[in-house]
C-alpha cells in the first residue's frame, strides 16, 4: 500500500510537465473544434473529464507496488486480450466518452513482458524471445485484424526495448530488421488493404491524388510552413479554424499548434515532451530491479514511438497513420492509458529505496 514518506519522492518534475502537456492539448483541441455559431468547444470539456479520469487512474497506480501489479499482470493481459478479441474497436460507453480497450493493450502487454523477462536471468535465448514475441503477437495480430494497424504498431516498440534492454544482441535485433524488409513485398500484396497501399504511395507523391488520399499530407505541410515563427495566434489559424486540415483536434493536433503558435511553440511542446522521455529514463536507470527498469521501458517505448510518428507524420515526413499525440491529442482511451502508464513510471522511481 502507499506509504506517507513515498509521497516525498514522487516525481513531481515528471508530472508538471506531463499536466502542461495536458494542459496545451486542451487549449488547441478547444481552438480546432469551436463552434463558431455557439462558441463553445463540447470537445474539450470531454477531453478535461478525461484528464481527471486519467489522473485517478494514476493515483491507483501509484498506491501499490508496482510488483504487485506485474505479479497480476497474467490476469490483466488477458482481460484486454478478451476484450480486444471481442473487438479492438469495441466501445466501452461511459457518461462523457466512450473507452477503447485496444488502447490499454500497450500497459498490458509492458505489464507481462516486463514480468517474463525479468523472472529469466541472463541473456534470453531464442525460446524467451519467441514467447515475448508470440505475448506481443497475440493483441497485435487481433488489434491490426479490426483494421487498428495504428494502435498495434505501438505494441512493437514496447516488445523490442525490453527484449534489448533484456540482453537480446543487436545481431539478432539486425536479423528481425532484415526479416521485416524481405517481408515487405508479401505483405504488401496480401497483407495491406487498398486504403493503406494507397497512404504509403502518396506519402511518396502526394500530387497524385491531391484531394483524395493525398489530401491530409498536402494540407499537414501547408499548416506547419505558415506558423512562421511565432504563429498566427489562438484561434486564428486558417488551415485548423477553416476546417482545411481533417481530424485537426485529433491526429493533427501538431501541425494546429505549429500553425497558431509558430516555431517557438513547437520548440515548448517538443521540449516538454524531450524532458518527459528523459524523466522516464532516469527512472529506468534508478530502478531498484530489473523488472523495474523493464516496465519502464515498455512503457516509454510505446510512448515515445507513438509521439515520433505523430510529429514527422503531421510535418509530412511520415505516411499518414491513424497515431494520435499522447497527451495532446483529443480521445478519452489514449489519455487514460497514458496518464496510467506515467503512474507506473512515477511507481518504479518512487520506490527505488523501498525493500
Amino acid at each position: 500500500m502507499f506509504e506517507r514518506r513515498l509521497y516525498y519522492h514522487i516525481d513531481w518534475a515528471l508530472v508538471i510537465a506531463v499536466l502542461a502537456l495536458c494542459v496545451l492539448g486542451v487549449i488547441m483541441i478547444n481552438s480546432t473544434t469551436a463552434d463558431p455559431t455557439r462558441g463553445v468547444s463540447r470537445m474539450y470539456i470531454t477531453q478535461l473529464y478525461a484528464i481527471v479520469i486519467g489522473l485517478g487512474a494514476m493515483v491507483f497506480m501509484l498506491t501499490l507496488d508496482y510488483r504487485t501489479f506485474t505479479d497480476k499482470s497474467h490476469l490483466i493481459y488477458f482481460m484486454f486480450f478478451g476484450q480486444v478479441q471481442m473487438g479492438a474497436r469495441r466501445w466501452i460507453p461511459l457518461k462523457a466518452f466512450n473507452l477503447q480497450p485496444s488502447e490499454f493493450a500497450k500497459v498490458g502487454v509492458a505489464l507481462v513482458l516486463a514480468k517474463f523477462f525479468g523472472e529469466n536471468r541472463g541473456t534470453p535465448s531464442w525460446t524467451d524471445l519467441a514467447v515475448g514475441g508470440l505475448l506481443t503477437a497475440i493483441p497485435l495480430g487481433l488489434i491490426a485484424k479490426e483494421p487498428d494497424l495504428g494502435t498495434a504498431v505501438t505494441l512493437m516498440p514496447v516488445f523490442l526495448a525490453v527484449a534489448y534492454l533484456a540482453g537480446m544482441r543487436m545481431r539478432i535485433l539486425g536479423m528481425l530488421l532484415l526479416c521485416t524488409v524481405l517481408a515487405a513485398p508479401i505483405a504488401w500484396k496480401f497483407a495491406l488493404k487498398d486504403y493503406q497501399k494507397s497512404r504509403i504511395s502518396t506519402f511518396l507523391d502526394p500530387s497524385q491524388d491531391a484531394k483524395g488520399a493525398g489530401y491530409q499530407q498536402i494540407q499537414a505541410r501547408i499548416t506547419v510552413g505558415s506558423g512562421g515563427l511565432t504563429g498566427k495566434g489562438f484561434k486564428q489559424g486558417t488551415q485548423g479554424q477553416l476546417r482545411f486540415l481533417p481530424v485537426a483536434h485529433n491526429d493533427f493536433i501538431f501541425s494546429v499548434l505549429a500553425e497558431e503558435q509558430g516555431f517557438a511553440g513547437v520548440l515548448v511542446a517538443l521540449g516538454l515532451y524531450l524532458f518527459v522521455i528523459l524523466r522516464a529514463l532516469e527512472a529506468a536507470r534508478l530502478a531498484k530491479d530489473r523488472l523495474g527498469a523493464y516496465l519502464v521501458l515498455g512503457v516509454l517505448a510505446s510512448f515515445t514511438f507513438q509521439v515520433v510518428y505523430n510529429v514527422t507524420m503531421s510535418a509530412g515526413l511520415a505516411p499518414v497513420k491513424g497515431l494520435t499525440l499522447p497527451l495532446m491529442s483529443y480521445g478519452g482511451s489514449s489519455m487514460i492509458a497514458t496518464l496510467a502508464g506515467f503512474g507506473l513510471v512515477l511507481n518504479v522511481r518512487m520506490r527505488r529505496f523501498t525493500n
